[in-house]
């Protein structure tokens, strides 16, 4: 499969011109209110339907869907992106609707993915996430060894969005953009499945390169669609 970087100006000016004169969709999502401060990577356009709403019936006799060419970066990032702004927005409807219906989604707290303790949610948990009051252990916190034990919305202001990734300066398709000494192994966890990597590089030399962080969202083809079925959060760790 086809790696490479993309670089958030070329990403944005190739995307708003397949967005404005070809495909008038909106990369980030959902109808909610607009961000605070424009995003400098991708731009803003009319509303994209979730793979579930878009799947949904009409009055009109629906035209026959394309098949998803797995190889097309567009419909991917398409999705990552709209991923992306339902957390920054705290849209769990929204998010709910890419999530895997049979696979659910799997969160990862530190890089390395691990089948056997990361903790898998389905779509219905996910949309009801907010009233989810339940402690759960996620793992164990990088040096220290002490248990995650969090709720489901704690994790996410913890190991999921502890920036805002829409403002991410770098933005990699199937390539880790930042990764420190925890092992990668994102692409052998997750066999025939893409992945959007939204980093922030360490900023600052001063601080050694212990400030970066990541949010990768991987994602497995189905029918017409891609759904989410993993969220792995990278920092630097010991």
């Amino acid at each position: 499969m086809k790696r490479f970087l993309i670089f958030p100006c070329v990403l944005c000016l190739v995307i708003g011109l397949l967005v404005g004169v070809l495909l008038p969709i909106d990369l980030w999502g959902d109808n909610a209110p607009p961000l605070l401060t424009p995003s400098p990577s991708l731009p803003t356009q009319p509303a994209l339907a979730s793979p579930t709403e878009s799947s949904g019936s009409s009055s009109a006799s629906p035209s026959p869907e394309q098949p998803l060419d797995i190889q097309d970066n567009f419909p991917l990032l398409s999705a990552a992106c709209a991923v992306n702004r339902a957390l920054q927005r705290g849209s769990w409807s929204t998010l709910a609707a890419y999530v895997h219906p049979d696979l659910g989604v799997t969160f990862t707290p530190y890089s390395t993915v691990d089948p056997d303790s990361d903790l898998t949610f389905t779509a219905d948990q996910i949309k009801g996430l907010a009233q989810n009051q339940t402690v759960y252990t996620w793992g164990f916190e990088d040096g220290r060894g002490d248990p995650i034990q969090m709720t489901i919305v704690q994790y996410f202001e913890r190991y999921v969005y502890n920036r805002d990734y829409t403002q991410a300066p770098e933005i990699g398709v199937d390539r880790v953009m930042t990764g420190g000494n925890a092992l990668e192994n994102l692409a052998e966890a997750y066999p025939d499945c893409r992945f959007v990597d939204f980093s922030f590089p360490s900023a600052d030399p001063v601080n050694d390169g212990l400030d970066w962080s990541s949010l990768k969202l991987v994602f497995q083809p189905q029918e017409e669609h891609w759904y989410l079925v993993g969220v792995v959060h990278g920092e630097w760790t010991i």
